[in-house]
């Protein structure tokens, strides 16, 4: 059993959704690798196609760092064949990085990691779609999709991996249940998202242990975010009303769910995510303070 633990450029606020303002300033990509390089982390998750470069930029960052890749993450609207035969090009942009990390040989390779796109809908209400699931018809599409971009992402060598995620529609526990019946994707298991969908982690760990082949950790204040679900708040809410807290500071029971996971041989990525959605006016010090108690939180396992 191998358990690696990897950071993200989420936990430094850089994601696809990060707001634009002038006023606005983001760590570049060797500010971030050199945080989690000196806090004790082994890889890094890609964070948006291109920010950590390409190529041999790539190689070379990772390499100066004493990072691997750990995985990306790639939403495809997998509801909607249209949409999807459309969003192809950019499955295949995110394997070409992919395949580039791959070349310097890592002890692991990184996992391409699959999520629904969700609908303005799905997007408006976290927590279970507030009804607005999908029906026989929609569970067959997302499942022939997945198994194309599946296909996509094994001819390149690698083995994808399906995040469930808040406000899409696989979410809630019924539904990572229906995704996992449908396919032959295994799961990057969110104990974040997994609150958020209204599931409990340890329960999930065990229910789903053998077909989970990617971890993100994250830590959640459930009190926050049942304010903001009561509220009719979205995802950007989620994000920005300080849901996600370093480890301890939530309501993730971490000792519990990370015995079960060491207990279980897992043998793969740990993915370390505190969501951070910045600011103008944000602490600087904040990400690599941060990023060093969530590591140390771990040290009693790895």
């Amino acid at each position: 059993m191998a358990i690696i633990v990897a950071g993200a450029p989420v936990s430094f606020g850089v994601f696809e959704l990060t707001p634009d303002g002038d006023d606005l300033r983001l760590p570049t990509a060797d500010e971030v690798l050199d945080v989690l390089e000196r806090t004790g982390y082994a890889g890094v998750d890609l964070g948006p196609v291109g920010f950590l470069g390409r190529g041999d930029e790539l190689r070379k960052r990772l390499d100066r760092h004493g990072l691997e890749l750990a995985g990306g993450w790639v939403d495809l609207p997998f509801t909607d064949d249209d949409a999807f035969t459309g969003a192809l090009p950019a499955l295949d942009d995110a394997l070409d990085v992919f395949a580039d990390a791959a070349e310097a040989g890592p002890s692991k390779l990184p996992l391409p990691t699959l999520a629904d796109s969700g609908d303005a809908t799905r997007k408006a209400n976290p927590g279970g779609g507030a009804g607005h699931v999908l029906d026989a018809d929609g569970w067959t599409r997302l499942a022939r999709n997945v198994g194309v971009a599946a296909e996509r992402v094994r001819s390149r060598g690698f083995e994808p991996t399906f995040h469930h995620h808040a406000c899409t529609f696989v979410e809630t526990p019924d539904e990572i249940d229906t995704f996992l019946d449908r396919t032959d994707v295994d799961l990057t298991f969110d104990t974040g998202h997994l609150l958020i969908g209204g599931g409990d982690p340890l329960e999930g760990w065990r229910r789903w242990s053998s077909r989970i082949n990617h971890l993100h950790l994250k830590d959640v204040r459930v009190d926050v975010l049942r304010d903001i679900v009561a509220s009719k708040g979205g995802m950007i809410d989620v994000w920005s009303g300080g849901t996600f807290v370093p480890f301890g500071e939530g309501d993730l029971d971490i000792a519990a769910v990370m015995d079960a996971v060491v207990a279980s041989g897992y043998d793969g990525w740990l993915v370390v995510e505190q969501d951070v959605y910045p600011r103008p006016g944000d602490d600087p010090a904040r990400p690599e303070r941060d990023s060093r108690t969530n590591r140390d939180a771990l040290r009693r396992w790895i």
